[in-house]
C-alpha cells in the first residue's frame, strides 16, 4: 500500500524535498495579525516583521480537523500515513494530529513525535523518504523514526542573546552583559528541549566550539541525512561557518544542503543563528 507523508510547517527541508510531502501548517500572530506559516507569509517576509516587531510573534498549532481533512484524502486515496511533528513539548501539534487519528481505522495513521524541531525534524522527514523508496509499510516506517530519533542531533550557535531575552528566556542583565561580550551561546535539542552547551566570544571562536561539539556527540553518520541551516534574511554566517568546518564535510559528503530555518526557531534564537542536524555516529537504541 502507498504511503503519504505527512509533517506539520515548522519541519525546515529543502526545496528539492517538499514535493514528497503533504505539509500542514501552523499559524504566526505578529500582535492581532495572523499568518498561515509558509503559506501567507515567507520565511524572509517573517524575519523582516521579526526585526521591526518590538512583540516576539507567537505560533499556534493545527487544528485536528486540518489533520484529519489530510487524512481523509489518503484513507480515501487508498493510501497509508506517517505523520512528522516537532517536538511534543515545544508545541500541541502533535497532540492535535493524534486527536485526528483516533476517528480513523486502527493501522491506517501513525504520528511520531519528532522530539526535535526545525532542521532536525527535516533530517528524521528526508529520511522517512528514503525508508519509503525502500518499500517500507507505514508501521515499519513508524518504528523507525521513533528509533533513529534517538540519534537527532541539532546544535546551533546564536548571533544574539536579545531574542532569548525577548521571550524570557535568560534574564536583561545576562543579555546586556552578553552583548558587551560579544558571547554567543552554542544550543541543542535534545529529548525537545533547548539546551545550552557553551558560550563563545565572536564568531570565530563560536564556529569552533560548534565544531567541537559536532565532534563530541560522536560525529556524524554520513549514511544519513545531514542538513545545515540558518535564521534571517543572509546566509552569510553559515556560508563562513561551511568555510571553516570544511574538515567535518569534506570527503564524507557529495554535497551540503542548507536550508532557511522558520519561524518557531527563529522566534527565540533571531536572525544570524546558524544550525547543524544530522545523526549521531554513536548510535543508541530508540525505547
Amino acid at each position: 500500500m502507498k504511503v503519504r507523508l505527512v509533517i506539520d510547517s515548522t519541519a525546515d527541508i529543502t526545496e528539492s524535498m517538499k514535493s514528497k510531502f503533504t505539509i500542514v501548517p501552523l499559524s504566526v500572530h505578529f500582535g492581532e495579525e495572523e499568518y498561515i506559516d509558509g503559506v501567507t507569509i515567507t520565511h524572509n517576509r517573517f524575519y523582516e516583521k521579526l526585526i521591526e516587531s518590538d512583540v516576539l510573534p507567537t505560533t499556534s498549532q493545527p487544528t485536528p480537523e486540518a489533520f484529519a481533512q489530510v487524512y481523509r484524502e489518503a484513507v480515501d486515496a487508498g493510501e497509508e500515513v506517517v505523520v512528522l511533528t516537532l517536538a511534543s513539548k515545544l508545541s500541541g501539534t502533535f497532540q492535535s494530529a493524534n486527536i485526528a487519528a483516533i476517528d480513523f481505522p486502527e493501522g491506517s495513521v501513525y504520528v511520531v513525535d519528532s522530539k526535535t524541531v526545525a532542521i532536525g525534524t527535516g533530517i528524521l522527514a528526508e529520511l522517512a523518504v528514503s525508508l519509503r523508496d525502500e518499500g517500507l509499510n507505514a508501521r515499519e516506517i513508524a518504528a523507525r523514526l521513533e528509533k533513529e530519533r534517538e540519534n537527532v542531533r541539532l546544535i546551533a550557535l546564536l548571533d544574539t542573546l536579545e531574542y532569548l531575552k525577548r521571550g524570557g528566556r535568560i534574564s536583561k542583565t545576562v543579555a546586556f552583559a552578553g552583548g558587551l561580550l560579544s558571547i554567543k551561546p552554542v544550543v541543542c535539542v535534545e529529548d525537545g528541549e533547548i539546551k545550552m552547551l557553551g558560550k563563545a566570544r565572536g564568531s570565530r571562536q563560536g564556529n569552533n566550539l560548534l565544531i567541537q561539539e559536532i565532534q563530541s556527540a560522536g560525529g556524524v553518520d554520513f549514511k544519513k541525512p545531514v542538513l545545515l541551516g540558518y535564521t534571517g534574511l543572509s546566509d552569510k554566517l553559515l556560508c563562513k561557518y561551511i568555510e571553516d568546518s570544511a574538515s567535518l564535510w569534506k570527503g564524507n559528503l557529495d554535497e551540503l544542503h542548507t536550508t532557511q530555518i522558520g519561524s518557531v526557531v527563529g522566534t527565540h534564537a533571531g536572525p544570524g543563528a546558524i544550525a547543524a542536524a544530522f545523526f549521531r555516529n554513536g548510535q543508541r537504541s530508540g525505547k
